[in-house]
């Protein structure tokens, strides 16, 4: 049941919808009982959403989680969190020392300098400007 105060003409009515089956509707106008017929027949209810399937679960009870399949390259630099790269800021055969910016990653609208975890040569950039990519992938190689 729906209510709905509407002011015509400077008077106050109190309607109130009770219930509509097709094109006919039962309101009430300030206390007085009416059955309307609509032009069109009303809209269907909308069924109710399904709740979604709960997450896979091991024998134990415990939650599947799947991590990145292969392993990662020794020498590789990793993405701390999942983001989009924003700049590659060497190439392939650069020198890179330790803590120097190689990479700018977006994250959670906050722009994250990727620097070098050691010292040695670039041998392989794994990402390109605007890639997406997930927490602990390798994003370049360093020799």
């Amino acid at each position: 049941m729906k209510d709905y105060k509407f002011k015509i003409n400077g008077n106050l009515y109190k309607v109130s919808v009770n219930s509509v089956v097709d094109n006919i509707a039962e309101v009430e106008v300030n206390g007085t009982p009416y059955k309307v017929e609509l032009d069109k027949p009303a809209k269907k209810q909308i069924r109710p959403l399904k709740r979604p399937q709960a997450a896979p679960t091991t024998p134990t009870g415990e939650p599947v989680v799947s991590r990145p399949s292969s392993p990662s390259a020794a020498g590789a630099v990793r993405t701390p969190l999942p983001g989009v790269i924003l700049e590659v800021s060497v190439k392939v055969g650069d020198t890179v020392k330790r803590g120097q910016k190689v990479m700018i990653l977006e994250a959670m609208k906050m722009e994250n300098v990727i620097n070098a975890d050691r010292d040695g040569k670039v041998i392989e950039i794994k990402v390109n400007k605007g890639d997406s990519v997930l927490e602990g992938a390798d994003l370049l190689i360093i020799e």
